[in-house]
């Protein structure tokens, strides 16, 4: 049997039976099956169109023409591995060396987010000789084994959850509900010396830090927005005790916030960091990402004696496919639609935080935006049950955060203004079903764990 002519209970069935239970899906109450998509739009098997708000992948939408032709018309011609000589891997590179400062200049290409994330951790060790890694609260990395070490996102959910003594956990540089909020005077500055105070810490204890690693904005972590000043002050901690940032790109980067290319350029110009990583939409779907670092690094990884060879990154195909991908955010000015409808956006979710006591909070760049639902404005109280409410009744959206009452839609960009009034039309009924509802619909199981919903 070739592909998905299966009814949906069919299909129900046999995922039970043969793919691990541990890995979830969407919707568990009534799983959607999507059988094909186009641009912002996915189709259930009875052809049934739904919005996509959920997607930080599709990047330039579902099934983009020019990202499809460039991909199969480079699969007629040659995949290999890049021990051989091949144009699409040396022009990939410098197309996407020339969107980053120009010390970033040097690339590994791997095949997702977390392939990219250990590479970079391999790196700092070998660069800095130190074994310390500096994380932060709430923070996702991916889900290798070096990667959930570094994850309180993920480690925090295990039965016995005993962090790496190589791993320190710094503060989340959140203003809205961290120790240090927007009345603060100084919060970039009180975040960071939070660091320079875990720096201290473990050089006491003869312990040495290869690297704080952060993404530039917090995704699962609430969809929180770094005070600017505070990478660079970050920066300055860890370089002088010898370590290296790296900033985590894999879901924020590409243009999504609107103004810069990649999320950490929000920080001003005075800020580059050591190493880069990237992926999710980095191949619209396809399975790709990169690491980018600076020479310096680079040498010192070479320097170690072990030869790196990844078999499928930097292929031909993943290639092609990516120069697409820049292609057509370029063509179709996708960063300044993402800039722009994320403007919109913003504005008519700050319009619906006037008309419901039930948002606490909108935040957010371009397309990076949380909707951050509380039972009580002055406490901040986290609405965990009614944030996945919204996400049930609005059907393709997402939680994260500490308290998961942060509601997530990573949309693809090519919203454009009427799609986006629909999607918080949608949350605006969700929010008016919710106030009508009585008390008793909201259990206070898990109401601590979700409250934010991001865009």
């Amino acid at each position: 049997m070739a592909t998905g002519n299966l009814d949906k209970q069919k299909t129900i069935d046999l995922r039970k039976k043969h793919v691990g239970p541990s890995c979830k899906v969407f919707f568990s109450h009534d799983p959607i099956k999507i059988v094909r998509a186009r641009g912002q739009y996915m189709y259930n098997e009875k052809d049934e169109k739904y919005l996509d708000c959920i997607n930080n992948v599709a990047h330039v939408g579902h099934c983009h023409p020019d990202v499809v032709e460039a991909g199969a018309k480079q699969m007629e011609l040659l995949n290999t591995n890049s021990r051989f000589l091949h144009d699409n891997l040396v022009l990939y590179a410098q197309r996407l060396q020339a969107t980053l400062p120009e010390k970033l200049s040097v690339c590994y290409f791997v095949n997702s987010g977390s392939e990219a994330n250990d590479l970079a951790l391999r790196l700092a060790w070998q660069y800095t000789g130190h074994k310390d890694i500096i994380t932060l609260e709430n923070a996702y990395h991916g889900h290798v084994s070096s990667l959930i070490d570094i994850s309180p996102y993920k480690f925090h959910q295990m039965a016995v959850a005993e962090p790496s003594q190589h791993v320190h956990v710094a503060l989340s540089p959140d203003i809205y509900r961290g120790k240090y909020c927007e009345d603060h005077p100084d919060p970039a500055t009180a975040y960071a010396e939070n660091v320079k105070d875990i720096i201290e810490q473990a050089h006491k204890k003869g312990r040495k830090i290869a690297a704080f690693i952060a993404e530039s904005l917090q995704s699962c972590g609430g969809q929180v927005i770094p005070p600017v000043g505070y990478f660079q002050k970050v920066a300055q901690h860890v370089r002088n005790a010898g370590g290296v940032f790296i900033a985590d790109e894999v879901q924020v980067g590409f243009g999504r916030v609107g103004t810069h290319f990649w999320g950490f350029q929000l920080q001003g110009e005075d800020f580059v960091p050591d190493i880069v990583t990237m992926g999710k939409p980095i191949g619209n779907g396809h399975p790709m990402s990169c690491v980018i670092t600076t020479r310096e690094v680079a040498e010192s990884f070479m320097s170690s004696g072990m030869e790196y060879f990844n078999t499928f990154g930097g292929n031909p195909v993943s290639c092609a496919i990516g120069l697409a991908v820049l292609d057509v955010i370029e063509k179709e000015d996708l960063q300044g639609n993402a800039l722009h409808i994320g403007s919109y956006l913003t504005q008519l979710l700050d319009d619906l935080k006037k008309r419901h006591l039930l948002v606490g909070d909108v935040r957010g760049r371009g397309l990076f935006i949380g909707l951050d639902l509380v039972r009580n404005r002055d406490k901040r109280t986290p609405a965990t049950a009614e944030a996945q409410d919204v996400i049930y009744r609005f059907s393709m959206g997402s939680r994260s955060g500490e308290f998961a009452g942060q509601s997530s839609t990573p949309t693809p960009w090519s919203f454009n203004q009427l799609l986006v009034l629909l999607a918080v039309w949608a949350s605006a009924k969700s929010c008016w079903k919710m106030k009508s509802a009585s008390s008793k619909n909201w259990s206070a199981e898990g109401s601590m764990k979700c409250s934010k919903i991001s865009w």
